[in-house]
């Protein structure tokens, strides 16, 4: 069962497509190229929140969708859930 989908293979995240609990392992499945990918949810992610693929620093980028979506504010590690407490927009 796909649980995150990823809009391309460059993207740092993937979108829930189910509510996610902590400590599930869950397959997501990348949209360009079809392939698997499995991660360990460190967090609950609710359905149309999202999970790191990476993990990621203070000041980095995240890629959703193939865009730069924002930077990062806080420590991110790979099955984190990606929202306003540890990503920000660029835009202001």
């Amino acid at each position: 069962m796909i649980q995150f989908l990823v809009h391309e293979k460059a993207d740092s995240v993937g979108v829930a497509t189910v509510d996610i609990k902590q400590g599930e392992k869950v397959e997501g499945l990348f949209m360009d190229s079809q392939e698997p990918h499995t991660v360990e949810a460190r967090q609950d992610i609710p359905l149309g929140h999202k999970i790191a693929l990476k993990d990621h620093v203070p000041e980095d980028t995240i890629l959703k969708y193939g865009y730069d979506i924002g930077k990062v504010v806080a420590d991110i590690k790979v099955g984190d859930h990606v929202h306003v407490h540890n990503l920000k927009t660029k835009r202001w």
